[in-house]
């Protein structure tokens, strides 16, 4: 039985997989907004908002510093800017900070892409 095993593979093996989402996640959180394929962005979506909804606890707590900055593969100026930046304009929002749009599809390979950004 495959039971909960419905995560996207991404033609990678775990580690791989793991790292190349969290270069994802890492540039998001530079840039705040990324061009990438659709499920890809639909497969950072939820890991975003989790980590957006620890960093409003703000800089005071340093265990929040920590593990978000274990979470973006040991950026702790990435964890930085999420916490400082980002996290203080959704204070009063519960949610709902990722906003993923369509773009036309990829020429070469015709894939859907998207547009993900912070809201």
């Amino acid at each position: 039985m495959r039971h909960h095993d419905n995560n996207r593979k991404f033609g990678r093996e775990r580690k791989d997989r793991k790292a190349f989402l969290r270069s994802l996640i890492r540039a998001l959180v530079i840039n705040g907004r990324i061009q990438t394929t659709l499920p890809r962005a639909k497969e950072i979506r939820p890991m975003v908002e989790k980590m957006v909804t620890v960093a409003k606890k703000g800089p005071s707590d340093l265990s929040v510093i920590r593990n978000l900055a274990a979470d973006m593969g040991g950026q702790l100026d990435v964890a930085h800017e999420l916490i400082k930046n980002i996290a203080p304009k959704y204070a009063d929002r519960h949610g709902g900070y990722i906003r993923i749009l369509k773009l036309p599809n990829r020429l070469s390979d015709g894939s859907e892409m998207a547009l993900i950004e912070f809201v």
